[in-house]
């Protein structure tokens, strides 16, 4: 039979798509490169969503035009590449990942199992970590999207090991498990809950205290009234580095309780965690080692390029019981492809996953823990310097003390407060964000709104800052000066 004349979906003409491809790759680049220039943030303009709302296509564009159209995505990001995204918890990313990326893309892997390159390259990672953070030998882990699916995973193998692993085909029939969690703790916990059919109100929200850690006294009573109720505690989850204030629960008394109570001990540590990393503040986290599972963000604080998270659990057993399911056409072998047992796959819920981990080890590889840990450290330095020029001036208001990389303050107001003052700071931050000045965030923070700076960028320099205050300082006096002018 003859040879099919356009065979596959590989370019016709391969020098032009090389140039093609350079030329692109020189754009990102160009991008990474001006990271600290210009807007933050940048709205999608009505032309270009318009041009992504368009009719199925049923013949391709030339590859040319099809890079060109790639490349104007380039300045409509959220705007975390830049020093002065300081909103959420995102972390910034390096123009090094791009290399891993690209790799990655060109092996074209399916990381959920079978013997080749992506699943030693997973494992190498997760032996990282447990050294990291002082897991034992035995105890495994998974490269995931993030922190929310590492906390499914973690909570279902947790709830599983109470059920003693009836629920993976009996459901949970009349278990009526509590979980614990501090009021701070992240959304993703009771959505885990949720999704685990476990329903998000079983997850206990504990007060806090003044630096927004979990009260363990309260924690302590709500366990009693649980049991005397004839409920099941199963799991007590602390936080590593709260996204409200950075604050970190007290994580030894954490484990002490969940020792004496027999509870599942998870820690939730998306971005605090890697405050290990640092040894003026790696006490803090020092009892993540006595954790039965640990969730946590590679896209944040380590600045690989989104997506990747990590999940890791005590006992490699308990995790793969609560996960394993080999069907005929997924059988194990000694030899062969379908060896390197066990799979990824029996530690999650995911057959068909990328290869996340080669970033994850490229970023480790390439700057080493040391480099790293210096760029969080800049951080909590430069949330403390923040910190330290609003209570030294009195426009601003400190909100909460910072624990780590977080300052939570408000523009005071002169003549203004209550609702008026949080309709001011909601639109301080929002005209920050629409000029293209900095991209800050808020939230509540005991009955009011604050603005929130998180420093998650190696970018970051104090002159930023510096400009965000005095930015903050011109929006609010011009705002109140308008007010008293419309009332006049």
């Amino acid at each position: 039979m003859a040879d099919d004349p356009e065979p596959g979906l590989d370019p016709h003409d391969w020098p032009a798509f090389r140039e093609t491809a350079h030329a692109l790759l020189d754009a990102a680049m160009d991008k990474m490169q001006t990271a600290r220039e210009g807007r933050v943030w940048t709205p999608f303009p009505s032309e270009m969503k318009l041009a992504f709302d368009q009719p199925l296509p049923e013949t391709g564009q030339d590859e040319a035009v099809l890079a060109a159209q790639l490349a104007e995505l380039l300045p409509y990001g959220a705007g975390n590449t830049h020093p002065r995204f300081f909103g959420w918890v995102h972390g910034s990313g390096t123009p090094q990942n791009l290399l891993a990326e690209i790799t990655a893309s060109a092996i074209n892997a399916n990381a959920g199992g079978r013997d080749h390159g992506a699943v030693y390259i997973e494992r190498q990672v997760v032996r990282w970590c447990r050294e990291l953070f002082g897991f034992p030998e035995g105890a495994s882990g998974l490269i995931v999207s993030g922190t929310s699916l590492a906390t499914v995973i973690a909570l279902k193998v947790a709830r599983d090991v109470r059920l003693e692993f009836s629920s993976r085909k009996d459901g949970l029939a009349n278990a009526r498990l509590t979980g614990y969690a501090s009021a701070e703790a992240h959304a993703c916990n009771p959505r885990a809950f949720d999704i685990l059919g476990l329903g998000s109100d079983a997850l206990r929200k504990i007060p806090v205290n003044d630096r927004f850690e979990m009260d363990t006294a309260a924690l302590r009573a709500a366990i009693v009234a649980d049991r005397a109720a004839g409920l099941q505690p199963f799991v007590l989850i602390g936080t590593a580095g709260t996204v409200n204030t950075g604050a970190t629960d007290p994580l030894a008394e954490l484990a002490d309780i969940a020792s004496a109570e027999s509870l599942w001990f998870h820690v939730d540590g998306a971005f605090g965690a890697l405050g290990s990393l640092v040894p003026e503040i790696a006490s803090r986290f020092a009892s993540i080692a006595r954790a039965d599972s640990l969730a946590f963000d590679f896209h944040k604080w380590l600045h690989v390029n989104y997506d990747a998270g990590c999940v890791l659990v005590r006992d490699e057993a308990h995790h793969r019981h609560a996960f394993t399911d080999r069907p005929d056409y997924l059988k194990a072998a000694t030899r062969g492809l379908a060896a390197g047992n066990p799979w990824p796959v029996e530690y999650g819920p995911e057959l068909s996953r990328g290869l996340r981990a080669l970033k994850v080890w490229s970023q480790i590889a390439g700057f080493g823990t040391q480099r790293l840990g210096a760029a969080i450290a800049r951080n909590c330095s430069q949330a403390t310097y923040l910190a330290e020029k609003v209570a030294a001036d009195t426009r601003f208001e400190l909100m909460a003390p910072v624990a780590l990389n977080i300052c939570c303050f408000r523009y005071a107001g002169a003549e203004i407060s209550g609702a008026a003052l949080d309709a001011l700071n909601e639109e301080i931050v929002i005209r920050l964000q629409e000029l293209g000045i900095a991209a800050p965030s808020t939230t509540r923070l005991n009955g009011v709104t604050v603005i929130r700076v998180n420093l998650t960028n190696h970018r970051t320099r104090s002159a930023d800052l510096d400009l965000l205050l005095a930015e903050i300082a011109a929006l609010g006096e011009n705002t109140e000066t308008r007010r008293a002018a419309a009332l006049a």
